[in-house]
């Protein structure tokens, strides 16, 4: 067995720490002098805090992100889990729809939601004809864009997390005379469960800071970045500068608790 040669190693961590530094750099410093530049006018960020608009848009922002985040779990995980253990024909095909959404601007894809779920669209006109339905302007229309952006993101993590799951536990557990369904919930599920609340986390996560494919479908109610970005157009700067502060301290709050919830530990029994 060839081992690394301590001597040699600072000519290899030194400069991959530097470029390591020089990326976490890049998205520190940007945020550091946002931070600073809010709290260094406290009353533009009172004044942010106290105003109603602003703050129905951010509560509507994690409301659909949650929802959106919920069904890309229920949906998403599903199809990872097919993708993960089981070779079918079109297999790659699929896989390919599922990035798909990756690719496309978020712009375009808004105007393909729209399509489907607008005033006239596919889906849209009926549903709303029959059972009073309307995605155009409202929570289930951006939910559905949100959906389409970010839940590729948990159908890719769960899969990773899946694959990540030694199969030799399943097939003990099969061999045990445990079922299908009963390997999946007490086996697979306890194993992965970090893996699959990180990826709906992600999808969460894309969710919140939509921004393109919402705002065709829904530029009213705005969610907390169109309506970060209309305030930049009417007033400048300052006003967008708060409100944007205040979705950074409450998205790093999420995040803080379900990192300490995947943290915890969980018994396979």
């Amino acid at each position: 067995m060839i081992m690394p040669n301590p001597k040699r190693q600072p000519a290899v961590t030194l400069p991959l720490a530097l470029l390591a530094s020089l990326f976490l750099a890049s998205i520190v410093i940007p945020l550091a002098v946002m931070s600073i530049r809010a709290l260094s006018s406290p009353e533009e960020l009172k004044e942010a805090i106290l105003n109603a608009t602003i703050r129905n848009a951010i509560i509507l922002s994690f409301e659909a992100g949650a929802i959106t985040a919920a069904l890309s779990g229920i949906f998403g995980i599903p199809l990872a889990w097919l993708l993960s253990r089981f070779r079918f024909p079109g297999r790659s095909l699929v896989q390919a729809v599922v990035d798909l959404p990756l690719t496309v601007p978020h712009v375009v894809a808004g105007i393909a939601v729209l399509f489907v779920y607008g005033r006239q669209g596919l889906l849209g006109e009926p549903l709303q004809q029959i059972f009073g339905l309307r995605f155009w302007g409202s929570l289930p229309g951006i939910v559905v864009a949100m959906l389409f952006v970010s839940a590729p993101y948990t159908v890719s993590a769960a899969r990773i997390a899946f694959d990540g799951v030694d199969r030799r536990f399943e097939k003990v557990a099969r061999s045990l005379g445990a079922g299908p369904w009963s390997t999946l919930w007490r086996v697979v599920l306890p194993i992965s469960w970090r893996g699959l609340l990180s990826a709906v986390t992600l999808s969460y996560a894309r969710a919140v800071s939509e921004f393109g494919s919402v705002v065709i479908i829904a530029y009213y109610p705005m969610t907390a970045p169109v309506k970060i970005y209309d305030l930049f157009l009417r007033f400048g700067l300052p006003q967008a500068i708060a409100v944007s502060f205040l979705v950074l301290v409450l998205s790093m709050a999420v995040f803080f608790i379900l990192n300490l919830i995947s943290r915890k530990p969980r018994s396979l029994t």
